[in-house]
């Protein structure tokens, strides 16, 4: 598994053009891009190291940062469940373990991103994000056909 941890590993990075500026030894990520005055572009990111089904699901998360495109959704919270996504499909694609932890962290991420936003102001709540809504939000919420609307 080792060795298809560190294929996967060399493939997206090529592909996407990112580079890591450092591995963490946590659980959490971070995916950014720098614009020069001459118009390059520097993608970058910090991730565990793929070893295993958790440090992979984040890893390819924050590649799907740069594989969606930044600022390509306008509302933080679908851009992050675009990401997640991208880093589910990409763990089917290349036949990876996907455990219920990493099940378990996608949507517990997604639901702390729907309430940050909420706590922000947002006043829809995309179709897309509503599994993801606190079970304790939902009473004050009202559904129209593509939202819920505050």
């Amino acid at each position: 598994m080792a060795d298809r941890y560190q294929s996967i590993t060399k493939h997206m990075l090529q592909t996407y053009g990112v580079r890591v500026r450092k591995w963490r030894s946590s659980m959490s990520g971070v995916a950014w891009q720098v614009m020069y005055k001459d118009g390059s572009i520097s993608r970058l990111i910090e991730a565990p190291k793929p070893k295993g089904p958790m440090s992979c699901a984040i890893f390819l998360h924050e590649i799907g940062h740069h594989a969606i495109g930044f600022n390509t959704y306008s509302i933080r919270c679908v851009e992050e469940y675009h990401a997640w996504r991208f880093s589910m499909e990409m763990m089917e694609k290349h036949d990876l373990n996907i455990t219920d932890r990493v099940r378990l962290r996608m949507r517990d991420s997604l639901r702390y991103a729907v309430d940050k936003a909420l706590r922000r102001g947002l006043r829809e709540i995309p179709a897309v994000l509503l599994p993801y809504l606190d079970p304790k939000d939902r009473r004050i919420l009202t559904q129209s056909a593509f939202a819920l609307t505050l």
